[in-house]
């Protein structure tokens, strides 16, 4: 077995390597001038089983082009197997029609991924779950549920209080695996979509008056929507807000508007690189999901069972 990172998380694939005990393949990946992906495995990958740790996060055409020369090269190298371990995987908001002459861009990039010579794909909490049915080749998709739902058991000691809640209705299947987690109470914000990256707060439901409430989503982008819904539930009699997401996208002002909102705290995993500003206003902490990413990888070497992470 052999790990290959790109450049889009590199911390990450190096914690993962180091839970597995195993180096990272050496390999370049660089630019031209021009700024073209120049890829070469600087090692012998014939016959190995090689696992690629790359996020098509921001840039996320760069990213995904680091990707797909990454797999081409093994692929040429003769790599017996190539997995594509997206611990972030990019357009996947765009998984169905929204209107006339629209695209499906995460169906794209999966035959892109298919195509490029992939076996197999390892990502974690896809926006949506038909995203999976989007590849002809075996996707596991990773739950960040275990390791959030211990992080609230950690830093809130009272869970009778808790009360988690979905910030659209979307969400509410992600939501309930950590409520049952933790034995807590299910709220839901109704929001309404005025455009990409915008929505408003339409109504709350369920009873979050006297309750600390986690929001808990797959990702976050611009922060519009949770610090919104985390304004609504305080408006709402709610003691305190905080958010558990994902992936933490942070685009813009992002890292900004969540420091000045009413949330006590916002906790992300790595599957993204943080920006530097991400730490610096002291609302957003990070939990690492190298242990559970390491784990999957080590299952599917081994040919074990990878849902058996979440029983």
């Amino acid at each position: 077995m052999k790990l290959l990172a790109g450049n889009s998380n590199r911390t990450l694939a190096e914690a993962v390597a180091s839970h597995l005990d195993l180096p990272l393949t050496k390999a370049q990946v660089k630019r031209f001038a021009d700024n073209e992906v120049w890829v070469t495995i600087d090692e012998n990958v014939r016959g190995e089983d090689v696992f690629v740790i790359q996020s098509t996060s921001y840039p996320a055409n760069d990213n995904l082009m680091e990707l797909l020369i990454c797999i081409d090269a093994l692929k040429r190298a003769s790599a017996k197997r190539i997995t594509a371990v997206m611990p972030y995987f990019g357009y996947a908001r765009q998984d169905r029609k929204t209107g006339g002459r629209t695209p499906i861009s995460a169906k794209l990039v999966s035959n892109l991924i298919t195509r490029a010579g992939a076996d197999r794909v390892l990502t974690m909490d896809l926006h949506s779950g038909q995203i999976q049915g989007f590849f002809d080749i075996p996707t596991d998709n990773l739950l960040s549920a275990p390791i959030l739902a211990a992080d609230i058991r950690d830093h809130h000691s009272k869970t009778s209080e808790l009360m988690i809640v979905s910030p659209d209705v979307g969400g509410v299947v992600r939501a309930l695996a950590v409520a049952t987690r933790l034995n807590a109470e299910l709220a839901i914000v109704d929001k309404r979509r005025s455009g990409p990256g915008k929505s408003e707060v339409a109504n709350i439901i369920g009873d979050v008056h006297g309750r600390r409430c986690i929001l808990f989503d797959d990702m976050i982008d611009g922060g519009g929507t949770l610090c919104n819904a985390a304004q609504a539930l305080v408006d709402g009699g709610a003691l305190e807000v905080s958010a558990y997401v994902t992936h933490g996208v942070l685009s813009g002002a992002a890292v900004e508007r969540v420091n000045a909102s009413i949330l006590k705290e916002l906790v992300m995993t790595d599957s993204i690189q943080p920006p530097e500003r991400a730490t610096e206003g002291g609302k957003i902490r990070y939990v690492s999901c190298d242990k559970l990413i390491g784990e999957a990888i080590r299952r599917i070497a081994n040919e074990e069972s990878v849902s058996k992470l979440f029983d």
